[in-house]
């Protein structure tokens, strides 16, 4: 056959399919709207009644080999879908086998700009972290520079105070080997100088101490300083003091400005401020005694005051050893003893200090 022939169901020509007749045999349809292309493609192909049209090779598989689904159009006639449908369909699948790899590289570009963006943000991130871990660094870098500084200020505060903590204990000790020199020199010159005899008898009084005048220490004492430096030209009071002095009855006391009670011993007037009463001699007064509970007193100038002050700090000195309040070796004692009565020997001479 060399025309084509319409299908008997088909309702319009340009959605049914185009039958073409090549040879005894061959039979090729297509959709009337795409006749014109496929007429150029087409060739003669035996078709036999025992076996099926083969496909051209390096061309896809002819429309006959696509089943057609049957639709019913009517309760008594059915007819299977237009061929254009089918055409379109493939068209379709077609181009979704088209969009496939345009598909792929969207997907490839859209994972690569969001793999992106998390390597900014994560290097901003980083960044962030990297500022922080910075500044505490820093920060702690200070706090070790501060600390570092208050150990060296430490340090150097301790050797200050080890170092003077050293020089005031060399102080000490050179000061303490400087006296411990002086005691021992004082004790060679107390044993080749003062006097062997009198040492020996004041270690006697020191082994049984007493204020007994008879004991050969105190005798002494009494005869070489006591007793001359208390001997004044008025004999009668001279007694009463020696013996107030003796009791520890005496009290010596500035001069006041109230009036006090005339007491005449041997025609002197002891209640005026320029006799003393002791030598008779006119003389500024600025102290007056008074011997035990007696209310009169008597005026007496400085060197009057001196002899008597004098020998008062030799009996305080004895008692405090009679009464065991010294703690000292015999040789400190001796010498204290002859210092005393050094002060008696001058204060009897008339040296005395000014403020007496």
């Amino acid at each position: 056959m060399d025309s084509s022939e319409e299908h008997a169901g088909c309702p319009a020509r340009g959605t049914c399919p185009v039958f073409l007749a090549m040879s005894a045999g061959t039979v090729r349809y297509a959709p009337s709207g795409l006749c014109p292309v496929l007429e150029g493609n087409l060739r003669e192909e035996p078709w036999g009644t025992d076996s099926p049209p083969q496909p051209d090779q390096g061309l896809p598989p002819p429309l006959a080999a696509v089943p057609v689904p049957w639709k019913s159009t009517d309760p008594c006639q059915g007819h299977r879908e237009s061929p254009g449908a089918l055409v379109e369909t493939s068209a379709g699948e077609e181009a979704q086998g088209q969009e496939g790899p345009a598909a792929a590289q969207l997907d490839v570009l859209r994972l690569r700009s969001s793999s992106m963006e998390i390597r900014e943000k994560g290097s901003e991130f980083l960044k962030e972290e990297l500022h922080r871990a910075q500044k505490e660094l820093k920060l702690k870098d200070e706090e070790c520079e501060r600390l570092s500084k208050v150990r060296e200020q430490l340090e150097q505060e301790l050797e200050e105070l080890t170092a003077s903590l050293f020089e005031e204990a060399h102080k000490m000790v050179r000061e303490a080997n400087m006296k411990q020199a002086a005691s021992e020199k004082q004790l060679k010159e107390a044993r080749g100088k003062v006097d062997t005899i009198l040492f020996a008898e004041f270690q006697a009084w020191r082994e049984s101490p007493t204020l007994d005048k008879t004991c050969p220490f105190l005798e002494r004492v009494y005869r070489e300083d006591v007793g001359p430096c208390l001997d004044f030209t008025m004999q009668e009071l001279s007694v009463l003091v020696r013996a107030a002095v003796e009791d520890n009855t005496l009290t010596i006391e500035p001069v006041a400005s109230q009036t006090l009670p005339t007491v005449k011993v041997a025609e002197v007037d002891c209640s005026s401020t320029n006799t003393c009463a002791l030598s008779g001699l006119t003389r500024t007064c600025r102290h007056r005694i008074r011997l035990g509970d007696s209310k009169s007193h008597y005026y007496i100038s400085p060197s009057s005051r001196a002899r008597i002050t004098a020998v008062c700090n030799f009996f305080t000195y004895i008692r405090y050893i009679q009464q065991g309040l010294v703690r000292q070796d015999a040789e400190p004692m001796f010498w204290e003893i002859m210092r005393l009565r050094k002060e008696m020997s001058l204060a009897k001479l008339g040296f005395f200090p000014q403020e007496a």
